[in-house]
């Protein structure tokens, strides 16, 4: 059954992720119904014992409670399930997408030279710059910069939020072509991001949101 109004399951791991996956989509789809289904075990349990046949199945069980529950598509926002997902998706009758896969793509189709990658964190940072690096394909000459927001743990607004991008960003945004913003806590400072630098934004949250709502679009117009 194909409701009146899009639904769109949030599926995460932290409480963070929500607001900017919230906030994207219904920026993105027209007349949205956001749906948050928040389970704080999942990066708890991943990151103590690896994702596990336990972790796989309890994933496949959040998926599967939200088609039964309306959803129109689903959005994972906890990268370490990327794979997960990745391998349930296909045998899911609604799109189901990863917390960054569509801005590898997005990264990907608009053939950048040099891109800056900002994470709040140096064990963030390794790990989005090496899955974004494996998305790209092997003929990309793209240079990726990694840097480390210093004070987006501190920072009490999306304006301190962004001021904190912008100096961190600074030294290396001599012909930079975009900041990508690699994690949902940073997507708030987007735009703010994007005025203090003159540099266009990529944010994780964007970027699904966007791929959803092509993807459900064109699910409904087909039901």
């Amino acid at each position: 059954m194909v409701l009146d109004t899009p639904r769109i399951a949030v599926i995460s791991a932290v409480s963070a992720a929500i607001g900017p996956a919230a906030s994207a989509i219904d920026a993105n789809v027209t007349g949205v119904e956001v749906w948050n289904i928040l389970d704080d075990r999942l990066l708890t349990d991943a990151r103590a014992h690896g994702i596990r046949t336990e972790e796989r199945e309890r994933m496949g069980r959040l998926i599967d409670h939200a088609v039964r529950g309306g959803a129109d598509g689903v959005l994972v926002t906890c990268s370490l399930y990327g794979s997960v997902v990745r391998s349930l998706a296909g045998h899911i009758d609604v799109p189901v997408l990863t917390a960054d896969d569509a801005a590898f793509a997005e990264i990907a189709e608009l053939d950048y030279s040099r891109i800056i990658l900002v994470a709040p964190l140096a064990e963030a940072l390794e790990d989005s710059t090496a899955r974004l690096r494996a998305s790209l394909p092997r003929h990309s000459a793209l240079t990726i910069v990694g840097v480390i927001a210093e004070g987006a743990h501190t920072a009490t607004s999306p304006l301190a939020l962004a001021e904190s991008i912008a100096a961190a960003t600074a030294p290396v945004r001599d012909s930079a072509d975009a900041i990508f913003l690699a994690q949902y806590s940073l997507a708030p400072a987007a735009e703010a991001v994007a005025e203090l630098t003159g540099l266009p934004v990529i944010t994780t949250p964007g970027s699904a949101a966007r791929s959803l709502a092509s993807l459900v679009a064109h699910e409904r117009a087909s039901a």
